[in-house]
């Protein structure tokens, strides 16, 4: 077994609504192995490998920890990753017959925000992600997995590094995965203000409250890690460049709009934001609205 006398839970669990699975993402963290999903989460301290893939109407996700709790609490994690009981229907009511999102909702009904099995990752990321290109955010990324990540036990699989352990680095050890020296010690900081207790990630805007006192830790931050971390679909990354310039076009403003503008071109599908720019950017990214 992948770890040493494992204990194995498996559960079918009926997606809410339609579904497709995820892909992989960048990072390298998820891996698939034929038709599976595959991953290895931390509960606490304990190791436990998590595999979901489709089944008959339905989605099977096995893991496997040194104890049965570990292997339940890591399938929940992994549920809340793959969105399987997320209830986008009152977005989807409430929208269906917008002219603007109508039909990006016919088109791709099973559309959700990608998430993070654990909020300090996406925190993590986000920090990783803060005005730089795409490309060079994910090689800090995978180079912060490798060196400072864990292992599993026959080392195949990595996992994203707790708070704890950042918590620990100097920042020139965050520098040299890639981090600008600002962003190193911004990471740093967040990561003792999660390891601590202090910014307790369960508690969602007192948490943020406390990191944005951090040097480094804005709105787009803050918002980036409540999407995708917290499941939290009224917030949205409003100071992203790809809503700058998608709002920017769809408003016909001849430029990109500015943060405030955003805010105000959504606060139409509030509390759904979040879903509203899901649907929108990827709409972007696929071409759709480049005539504009």
């Amino acid at each position: 077994m992948p770890i040493a006398s494992a204990k194995s839970v498996e559960v079918d669990v009926v997606p809410v609504g339609p579904f497709r699975m995820p892909g992989c993402g960048r990072d390298r963290v998820m891996r698939r192995r034929e038709a599976a999903l595959e991953r290895l989460l931390h509960v606490a301290d304990e190791p436990a490998v998590v595999r979901a893939w489709p089944a008959a109407g339905c989605v099977r996700i096995r893991a496997e920890a040194g104890s049965r709790e570990a292997a339940g609490a890591a399938i929940e994690r992994m549920r809340f990753c793959l969105g399987v009981d997320h209830d986008i229907t009152p977005f989807v009511q409430a929208f269906k017959r917008d002219p603007l999102l109508g039909p990006l909702i016919r088109r791709r009904p099973w559309l959700r925000p990608r998430r993070r099995p654990v909020p300090f990752e996406a925190l993590a990321w986000a920090i990783c992600e803060q005005l730089i290109e795409g490309e060079r955010a994910v090689a800090i990324e995978r180079r912060l997995v490798h060196r400072h990540g864990r292992r599993s036990s026959w080392g195949a699989l990595r996992d994203v590094p707790s708070a704890d352990q950042l918590a620990r680095l100097a920042p020139a050890e965050a520098e040299a995965c890639g981090l600008s020296p600002r962003r190193a010690i911004t990471m740093v900081r967040a990561a003792r203000e999660v390891a601590s207790g202090r910014a307790d990630l369960e508690r969602h805007e007192p948490a943020w409250q406390r990191l944005r006192r951090i040097p480094g830790v804005g709105p787009w931050t803050v918002e980036f890690l409540a999407l995708h971390g917290q499941g939290r679909d009224d917030q949205l990354p409003a100071g992203d460049l790809a809503y700058l310039k998608l709002v920017g076009r769809l408003a016909r403003l001849g430029r990109r709009a500015t943060e405030e503008e955003v805010r105000s071109f959504f606060e139409p599908y509030a509390p759904f934001a979040g879903l509203a720019g899901t649907h929108l950017a990827s709409a972007a990214a696929g071409g759709a609205f480049r005539a504009l």
